[in-house]
């Protein structure tokens, strides 16, 4: 998962240089007003999104099936302690019920 992130933010920032070559060579608006850094990040991030999804597929892929993985184990995990809980209750209703 780290590295999936760390590839966006590289695709990102690669984006970025490239967006902001762009808007001060004047082949893209500046934006409006004082709006210029905030144009060339959205203007970024609107550009590395759809790269990142078809580039990273693979690495998005592989980060989805840890995750997965990850919350099986936490709801196995979650079904040992509830069959653990209602063993102790069930165990502690029978010596009540024989008492």
């Amino acid at each position: 998962m780290f590295r999936y992130t760390l590839m966006r933010l590289g695709i990102f920032a690669g984006c970025l240089v490239v967006v902001w070559g762009l808007v001060y060579s004047g082949l893209v608006p500046r934006g409006l007003g004082d709006s210029n850094g905030i144009w060339i990040v959205l203007l970024a991030l609107v550009v590395s999104a759809p790269i990142s999804f078809v580039l990273l597929r693979g690495e998005r892929d592989r980060a989805s099936l840890q995750i997965v993985g990850r919350v099986d184990r936490m709801k196995a995990n979650l079904d040992a302690n509830r069959a653990q809980e209602d063993g102790a209750d069930d165990v502690a209703r029978k010596q009540s019920q024989a008492s």
